[in-house]
């Protein structure tokens, strides 16, 4: 597993009540108007996974946040649940905690700024800890069940519902990333392939030609879920941004 910049995300109170119609309805600010908004993300025309968050950036630091959650109008054939967090002063973020419907239109908007985007196909991934599996369904059909290696005992692959943030043809996994020194018997420095990142601490999804003998078997990785090249590259080249994983044991 390599450790890159941890994002720090300040967690707020309270919730948005969503719903299940299609709508989030909102409320005007009622101590002041938060600034700008200078983008949404996804963008116009995107087309993403059905665990994609919605990113809202804004000119100025938000000094009323209730104002600028309240803000956010969402327009679904279903709106799923969804929580706020806030990257930055400037960053807004409201994560679906359940799934956007499939193959769906959605409308984004937050004060005079708007966005449409499409939803693709539920690509979901499943790894299962103890079956030593990564099973990976389309629209409700299994279309491969591939076996997989997790992290070992004293690296567990973290456990929860996670999403692609990220696809890298090529990665270099150092050890001293994550404070093991190359000269410690757990130390490594390997050049992976295929790798899809799946948390900004640094677990991944990639190809592992050294553990293919344990993949099935045994969980010997460092928290990366290791498949075989073969397997990597049939992921790598069907999943897309938002797409979730579920690690589960």
């Amino acid at each position: 597993m390599l450790r890159t910049v941890t994002r720090s995300v300040a967690a707020i109170a309270g919730a948005v009540a969503i719903a299940m119609t299609g709508s989030v309805a909102t409320g005007s600010a009622a101590i002041s108007t938060p600034p700008d908004v200078t983008a949404i993300e996804p963008a116009a025309g995107a087309v993403v996974g059905v665990a994609q968050p919605l990113t809202v950036r804004f000119d100025a630091p938000v000094q009323n946040r209730s104002a600028a959650e309240r803000s956010l109008q969402i327009t679904a054939p279903t709106t799923p649940s969804g929580e706020f967090t806030w990257l930055s002063d400037s960053t807004m973020q409201w994560t679906p905690t359940s799934f956007w419907p499939a193959h769906s239109p959605i409308s984004v908007t937050a004060g005079d700024f708007i966005t449409n985007f499409r939803t693709g196909a539920a690509v979901v991934g499943v790894a299962d800890i103890d079956a030593h599996t990564f099973t990976v369904s389309i629209d409700d059909q299994v279309v491969r069940e591939m076996p997989a290696s997790m992290g070992k005992p004293k690296f567990p692959t973290p456990v929860g519902t996670f999403r692609v943030l990220g696809k890298e043809s090529v990665v270099v996994m150092d050890s001293r990333t994550i404070g093991i020194p190359l000269d410690d018997p757990e130390g490594y420095k390997l050049t992976v392939y295929d790798a899809v990142r799946i948390t900004w601490g640094g677990v991944y999804v990639h190809g592992a030609p050294w553990s293919t003998g344990s993949q099935g078997y045994a969980n010997v990785s460092h928290g990366c879920i290791n498949l075989s090249p073969d397997n990597a590259d049939w992921y790598f080249n069907t999943v897309g941004m938002g797409d979730p994983v579920i690690v589960q044991s």
